[in-house]
């Protein structure tokens, strides 16, 4: 991203946004995937500028921007079918690049300040119930003569780790076969976070049975999920296996593999697990972002009542 033109700023003012980005990697040691998202966020406000402005942004182009100027960049956004919580996100990262300019001395604009954030719908995660937790997990409503025994086994030790263990997508299919043989796992998450993921006897046994029956070999330190040609699994792969069993299951569209790993926050706080365990083995940095799934609880118990006495 050195390249000015990446960013749709001048010379001086995409070095700035360089800089600024090697500072939320240095410093704030975020993510890959989240630098990347900042960066693109930041370059699609720098190239609306090049066309709001009719040339390249310069220093003091971005001082002198006004409320009026975000708000247009936001409209364009929005006419493009963009939603309120990416908007949001793309706002926090230009903020971060003024906040980062204005703390070095660089320039300074108070317009954002008086910018107020898109208001973001309520929304709750949408855990499956134990049951079909459980069939998904199982991963064998798809099986058939013609399924290679070893990719049934690869599905079900990833459905598992999803369900059993609370993994993201990318930490399961990313696991490496070190990982795989330390009990309890050790996982690294968002922002390079490690945390510690229980096994129980379940997951031991179908991690153990798909490194038994996998035809390639697995190297200690590589992800151990392999596709059918011997390349690393892609999370699309299960998201498309999910996709199939929703019709078999007659599951809903919010059916995911990140439901799955709702579905295990959930099913932990509804069998009396402490929020503050559920914050360390889902790798929260914060526990308000724990705390959503007590609404989850509140709302299945609701549920529960209402059908009940619908019946009475």
């Amino acid at each position: 991203m050195s390249d000015g033109l990446q960013f749709g700023f001048s010379g001086d003012a995409a070095g700035i946004a360089v800089g600024w980005l090697q500072s939320l990697k240095s410093e704030r040691r975020m993510a890959t995937k989240t630098l990347e998202a900042y960066a693109r966020d930041v370059s699609q406000f720098g190239q609306f500028l090049k066309d709001h402005l009719g040339q390249p942004a310069t220093v003091p182009d971005l001082a002198a921007l006004t409320v009026s100027d975000f708000r247009s960049f936001m409209a364009r956004r929005r006419k493009t079918g963009v939603e309120s919580r990416s908007l949001a996100r793309q706002l926090s990262a230009i903020r971060s690049f003024f906040r980062f300019a204005e703390r070095n001395t660089y320039f300074t604009n108070a317009a954002l300040s008086a910018l107020r954030s898109p208001k973001l719908a309520h929304s709750v995660p949408k855990p499956l119930n134990i049951q079909a937790a459980r069939q998904v997990a199982a991963g064998d409503v798809l099986s058939t003569d013609e399924t290679p025994k070893w990719v049934e086994a690869r599905d079900r030790a990833v459905l598992t780790l999803l369900y059993a263990c609370g993994l993201r997508i990318s930490e399961a299919i990313g696991l490496t076969l070190s990982q795989s043989k330390s009990t309890p796992l050790v996982i690294t998450g968002k922002g390079g976070k490690a945390r510690i993921a229980p096994v129980l006897p379940r997951v031991r046994e179908v991690l153990d049975s798909y490194i038994a029956l996998c035809p390639f070999p697995l190297k200690p330190g590589e992800p151990m999920f392999r596709g059918q040609r011997g390349g690393p699994l892609n999370a699309r792969n299960i998201q498309l296996l999910i996709e199939r069993m929703r019709g078999v299951l007659n599951l809903p569209d919010t059916a995911t593999p990140h439901a799955l790993r709702h579905s295990f926050a959930t099913h932990l706080l509804g069998s009396g697990a402490d929020l503050r365990v559920i914050q360390e083995l889902l790798g929260h940095a914060s526990l308000s972002s724990t705390q959503i799934y007590t609404e989850v609880d509140r709302a299945h118990l609701l549920e529960q009542y209402r059908k009940a006495h619908a019946q009475s």
